[in-house]
C-alpha cells in the first residue's frame, strides 16, 4: 500500500453513501488504505462502522445559515475539529483527503490544506452545498454529478455520483422474487413505490394516503409506502383509516426500508424526493419516477436534480406545494398502466445514470496522489 486516503461525508445518507462507494472502489485498486473522518453522532458514526470502515471522530458543529447565539462558537468548533483531523492526517501518514460535503468535511480539508496533500470534493447536487463550496476554496480536483461551471479555482470533472456497492440492475432484478416475499407483496399487480428519505415526508405521504378510493384500477395496484421513522405511528393509523373493506387496494406500509435494493427490484413507478443520491440509484437502474422535490433544500437544489432527470424523459416532476391525492393519481396511474411509456422512460433514465461513478472518483483521487508525488 502506498498510504492511507481519509474520507469524509456525514450527516445524512446523501452524503455517506457515496463515500462508501468510492472507499470500496480503492480499496479494490489495492494501492492506498481508506479510512473515514466523522462524528460521533452523524448518521456516519453508524453506517461508516456497519460497513466495516475504521471512522475517527472529530467534534465539529453544522455550518449555521443564520445568525444566532451559536453561530460564533462555528469558527473556534471547527478549527479545533481541523486539528483534530490534521493529527489523524499526520499519525495514519494520510497521502490525500476526499470530501463528499456534510459539515465534517469542512474540518478535514482545512487539515488537507494545512498538511499539503492532494484534497478532492465530489459535489453531489446540481446546486454546490456550502461545506464544499468552502472546501473547494483548497481543493486540487472536483467531481461532480452534474455538469455546470468552474469549482472555486477547479475546473469540475463529471463522474456521476456513486451508488452503494451492488446496485446494478442485474443484481436488483435478481431479487424480484425475494423481494416479493420480503414485502409481502403479489406478481400480478404493479406496484408504486413512495418513500421520502428516512424520516419520510409530509406532503408525499399525506398523498398517498387520501389518493386511497380514488385509483381506477386498484384491484391491479400495490403500494410500498415507506412513512419515516418520525411520522410511522400516524401514518398507519391513517392508512388503517383510508382503507373500506371492499377496497381492492393493497397497501405495504413500513417505517424505513434497510434493502433498498428490494424495494427498487418490485418498483413498476417510484414516487420521492429528488436527492442526489435517490436520484443516482434510480437513474443507475433505470427506473420511471415521480419527482417532488423537497422544496427547502439549499439553494432548491433538488429541483435543479430532478429538473436534470425529468429533461432526459425520465422522471415526471411536481412541485411540492402542487401534490395532492389528485395529481398524484393523475401523474401515476397512466404511468403504471402503460408498459410502452414506462420502457421509455426507463431507458431515458439510464442515459442519466454513471454505474462507473465510484470507480471514476478513485481513479481521480489516485491520479491527484501521483501527481503531488511527481510535483516533489
Amino acid at each position: 500500500m502506498s498510504g492511507t486516503v481519509l474520507i469524509a461525508g456525514g450527516g445524512t445518507g446523501g452524503h455517506v453513501f457515496p463515500s462508501l462507494a468510492v472507499a470500496a472502489a480503492l480499496r479494490d485498486t489495492g494501492v492506498v488504505d481508506v479510512e473515514f473522518i466523522g462524528t460521533a453522532r452523524g448518521v456516519e458514526s453508524r453506517l461508516v462502522p456497519e460497513a466495516g470502515w475504521t471512522l475517527h471522530p472529530v467534534d465539529t458543529l453544522p455550518l449555521a445559515r443564520r445568525l444566532s447565539p451559536s453561530t460564533a462558537r462555528i469558527p473556534v468548533v471547527v478549527l479545533r475539529a481541523a486539528r483534530q483531523a490534521l493529527a489523524v492526517i499526520r499519525s495514519r501518514r494520510a497521502v490525500a483527503a476526499v470530501v463528499f460535503g456534510g459539515y465534517v468535511s469542512v474540518p478535514l480539508a482545512i487539515a488537507a490544506w494545512r498538511a499539503r496533500i492532494p484534497l478532492i470534493v465530489h459535489e453531489q447536487n446540481a446546486v454546490p452545498g456550502l461545506a464544499n463550496r468552502l472546501a473547494g476554496r483548497w481543493a486540487s480536483a472536483v467531481a461532480t454529478t452534474h455538469p455546470g461551471r468552474r469549482f472555486g479555482r477547479v475546473l469540475p470533472v463529471v463522474t456521476g455520483n456513486p451508488v452503494r456497492p451492488g446496485l446494478d440492475p442485474q443484481a436488483v432484478a435478481g431479487t424480484r422474487s425475494e423481494a416479493l416475499a420480503h414485502f409481502g407483496l403479489q406478481l400480478e399487480r404493479r406496484t408504486l413505490l413512495i418513500f421520502g428519505g428516512s424520516q419520510g415526508a409530509r406532503r408525499i405521504n399525506t398523498a398517498v394516503v387520501d389518493s386511497a378510493g380514488r385509483w381506477p384500477d386498484s384491484a391491479r395496484l400495490q403500494i410500498l409506502h415507506a412513512a419515516g421513522r418520525g411520522n410511522y405511528e400516524e401514518v398507519a393509523a391513517a392508512w388503517k383509516a383510508a382503507l373500506t373493506d371492499d377496497d381492492a387496494l393493497v397497501v405495504r406500509c413500513v417505517d424505513f426500508i434497510d434493502r433498498m435494493e428490494l424495494a427498487y427490484a418490485v418498483s413498476d413507478v417510484v414516487v420521492c424526493r429528488s436527492g442526489a443520491s435517490t436520484l443516482a440509484e434510480l437513474t443507475v437502474l433505470g427506473l420511471p419516477s415521480i419527482l417532488v422535490p423537497y422544496p427547502h433544500a439549499t439553494g432548491d437544489h433538488q429541483t435543479a436534480n430532478a429538473r436534470r432527470v425529468a429533461d432526459a424523459g425520465g422522471a415526471v416532476l411536481i412541485p411540492d406545494g402542487e401534490l395532492d391525492a389528485e395529481r398524484l393519481v393523475a401523474e401515476a396511474q397512466p404511468l403504471l398502466g402503460d408498459d410502452a411509456r414506462r420502457a421509455r422512460m426507463a431507458a431515458a433514465a439510464g442515459t442519466v445514470g454513471r454505474p462507473d461513478a465510484a470507480r471514476q472518483v478513485a481513479a481521480l483521487v489516485l491520479e491527484q496522489i501521483e501527481r503531488r508525488k511527481a510535483a516533489r
